[in-house]
């Protein structure tokens, strides 16, 4: 079974006592070390607003109970103790689900990727199919890892599409047009068993890059992924941006060409019917025996294919496009691209770069780091057990 919920009402404690007081200070240290992982007592005042002598005496107090592991590190050419959750066995799950996979990681409280692995998926693919797949692989990486499935805290979900936060359904314009309307939470809370969290794959790769990646300190990042669909997850003053019903970052759907194709959301010309994967598939695979992959795209591109790399261009082009409207309405401080494109390196950030620059207001461009994700495919499982970590019940106190 999942944790114990660690809430103060889960006690006998007077709220205004000095031990419900140390509760929920300790409550916000473990919420803190679960988002990011490893931080120093510097850091953890930082986060979570408590004074430092308070972090320390708490840290001292969790070291003494199990709860947390210390060890000597640097911070800013200083020495300073660096400060880690001990695992105890607690685990989230992650669930990337794409149009023509599923990805699955398990993650320890003290960010450690204790397993991972995924399984292609038909294109068209129902919802029972991907979560029959998804839970297969669960099952067996806890068999592989030894990790009990009743140490798990939760799984969090990533669907490529809109998600109406209010229900918890995917709406229309999502990628896998087979999984609008259904009561996802609701089969995946059925099929495992456990708590569920669900979000937009590109709100989970964003979330990522925030929690895993180089950009832990980073207050503003967008996280564009690039695929057979296009969307972007936003981290605003810190925090995940959903907007009102929590429909947000859906770049894909900008208009890049007032004459261009129909889209599948019924608007003309949006960046997805000049830049996405598939449009790219379409362009490469004609007058060619066999169709091409995204895998196939980044070989050629990386051999020098001039076809490849006039697509790539032109989409690259588009794509910093718009992302130069992003830019000029939030500001950001990074912004990072996924997906399966990423092998490509400089072959797609800079064209991305140059349609970036030449559309956005020239302080906001010049100002702007454009940077290709380090987390590779993996950046939205790795979203999506962040979110586990975020808002599962804590372990018990």
């Amino acid at each position: 079974m999942p944790a114990e919920p660690a809430t103060a009402t889960g006690t006998h404690q007077r709220p205004g006592s000095q031990s419900a007081l140390r509760r929920r200070n300790s409550q916000r240290i473990i919420r803190a070390l679960m988002t990011s992982g490893r931080l120093t007592q510097a850091e953890l005042a930082r986060q979570t607003g408590l004074s430092t002598a308070t972090v320390s005496n708490i840290v001292k107090a969790m070291v003494d109970d199990g709860l947390i592991l210390t060890s000597p590190t640097t911070s800013s050419g200083r020495r300073a103790l660096s400060v880690t959750l001990n695992g105890r066995g607690a685990v989230a799950v992650g669930v990337d689900f794409g149009r023509r996979h599923v990805n699955v990681v398990l993650v320890s409280l003290d960010h450690r990727v204790l397993a991972e692995d995924g399984v292609e998926l038909p294109l068209g693919h129902q919802a029972e199919e991907g979560i029959e797949a998804a839970a297969q692989l669960v099952r067996r990486l806890l068999a592989e890892t030894g990790v009990d499935a009743g140490s798990l805290l939760g799984l969090g979900a990533g669907i490529p599409g809109p998600i109406d936060h209010r229900t918890g359904r995917v709406i229309h314009g999502a990628i896998l047009p087979e999984w609008v309307g259904i009561d996802l939470l609701g089969r995946l809370r059925q099929a495992f068993g456990i708590p569920v969290f669900i979000d937009n794959d590109a709100n989970l790769g964003a979330l990522a890059q925030v929690s895993w990646g180089p950009y832990q300190n980073v207050q503003n990042l967008v996280f564009l992924k690039l695929g057979s669909g296009i969307g972007a997850g936003l981290i605003l003053n810190g925090a995940p941006f959903y907007g009102n019903i929590g429909v947000t970052g859906e770049i894909g759907h900008a208009t890049v060409a007032d004459h261009g194709l129909i889209c599948r959301c019924g608007n003309r010309g949006c960046l997805e019917t000049v830049a996405s994967t598939s449009t790219m598939i379409d362009l490469l695979s004609r007058g060619r025996s066999e169709p091409v992959s995204t895998e196939d795209i980044v070989r050629i591109a990386l051999d020098g294919d001039p076809a490849a790399l006039r697509v790539i261009d032109d989409a690259g082009l588009a794509v910093g496009r718009a992302l130069a409207n992003v830019c000029n309405l939030v500001n950001p401080e990074v912004i990072v691209l996924g997906g399966s494109l990423t092998g490509l390196d400089a072959i797609l950030l800079d064209p991305v770069r140059r349609g970036l620059l030449r559309h956005a207001v020239p302080a906001v461009g010049e100002s702007t780091e454009l940077a290709m994700s380090g987390l590779s495919n993996r950046a939205e499982a790795l979203g999506a057990a962040t979110l586990v970590l975020q808002q599962a019940e804590l372990p018990s106190l």
